[in-house]
């Protein structure tokens, strides 16, 4: 019981860590700081970069606007598909 559940929980972990990188990516590939993004989706640098580190959670309204303004999915984005 114990392994299944560490597993379950090393996949979500994996999901998020995934989450995060493809933001960052997706800021570096449109060649913005995180500064440019951040006053893109109203917020401080601050905050947009604890989205990049996986220290703050993604509020589904920044995560609509993101996935809008790289014009991909919020499944790009959450890891669920490699595809942009």
């Amino acid at each position: 019981m114990s392994i299944q559940c560490f597993a379950v929980e090393y996949n979500l972990c994996g999901v998020m860590k995934m989450r995060y990188q493809h933001i960052k990516d997706l800021r570096e590939d449109a060649d913005l700081s995180q500064a440019k993004m951040a006053k893109i989706l109203n917020c401080s640098q601050q905050v947009y970069s604890n989205y990049e580190l996986g220290q703050r959670d993604i509020p589904t309204a920044i995560l609509i606007a993101l996935a809008k303004y790289h014009k991909t999915t919020t499944d790009y984005i959450l890891g669920l598909t490699d595809k942009r």
